[in-house]
């Protein structure tokens, strides 16, 4: 099947399959966001800058020949989905399109440098090809602690204590998951932290599987987030990241005529260092 048919693929550009387009969910208007304890509770992140901060998305869908990577379409989809959902949640937003390994990391180190005292976090969603601890640049492949190592404590001190949230829509292996069967449904500056602390790392899919991304809704992980984070914006990010696995675990399969790669399964990773509960602001 080419990359212009419809139907899922996977984000290391070497299978693809096919499931039928699922009915858009639409989130729950009377959900509302509620209470929280103030800012002086040592265990939550504060909200009381002028900004929540920026949300960088890399996008990239178009390869060169050399990589041997294939057109990722339905990548749009979610590039579009995620830069309306993080400027619904009071982002500043930057969206880039197709950058190699170098712009990716020009950008990212630009945005790394910039002053960061008045936001309260940071976003960076990244949409490509990738393997286990790599993604890949329209010309190649990077190591990913290289894009998102640029926002350590010791590299990026105006985002120190602060929460840094890495979405990473890629593949990171090429194994399938068959599933199986189920009987049953205040900060003190003066403090010293780890560099790599309040980092949460949002990956489509566990360490050496394939991530799928289907051609006509975008990836299944994306669709996922982007839902829950609209429909559930008031609970704690843990409990919002949860209901991502879930959804992901229990409402996505793959249908395909390829032999081998009909009836697979996914499900997210997240890896969390954030050292307090994170709440987006009502």
């Amino acid at each position: 099947m080419s990359e212009n048919d419809a139907g899922d693929h996977v984000d290391a550009g070497i299978f693809s399959c096919r499931r039928p387009p699922q009915s858009p969910e639409t989130p729950d208007a009377s959900d509302k966001r509620g209470a929280r304890a103030g800012p002086a509770d040592p265990y939550l992140y504060r909200m009381d800058y002028p900004s929540m901060g920026t949300c960088v998305i890399i996008n990239n869908k178009n390869f060169h020949k050399s990589t041997g990577m294939n057109l990722r379409n339905g990548t749009d989809l979610d590039a579009g989905a995620a830069m309306k959902t993080f400027s619904s949640l009071g982002y500043k937003m930057k969206m880039a399109n197709d950058l190699t390994v170098k712009e990716m990391q020009d950008l990212l180190y630009n945005v790394s440098i910039e002053d960061h005292s008045n936001s309260a976090s940071f976003v960076c969603v990244l949409l490509s090809h990738g393997d286990e601890g790599i993604f890949y640049g329209t010309d190649g492949c990077v190591q990913l602690k290289a894009l998102t190592g640029l926002f350590r404590g010791d590299r990026c001190r105006t985002l120190v204590a602060k929460p840094k949230l890495f979405f990473i829509q890629a593949c990171r292996g090429t194994c399938l998951d068959d599933g199986i069967e189920t009987d049953s449904a205040g900060d003190q500056s003066s403090e010293r932290i780890p560099v790599e602390a309040d980092f949460l790392y949002a990956y489509s899919t566990a360490p050496g599987y394939y991530s799928w991304r289907n051609t006509s809704c975008g990836s299944w992980f994306m669709q996922a987030l982007c839902e829950m984070l609209l429909k559930y914006g008031r609970l704690e990010l843990m409990q919002i990241m949860t209901r991502v696995n879930n959804k992901v675990a229990l409402d996505f399969e793959s249908a395909s005529s390829t032999p081998g790669f009909s009836a697979k399964k996914q499900i997210p990773c997240i890896v969390s260092m954030l050292t307090k509960d994170f709440y987006f602001p009502h």
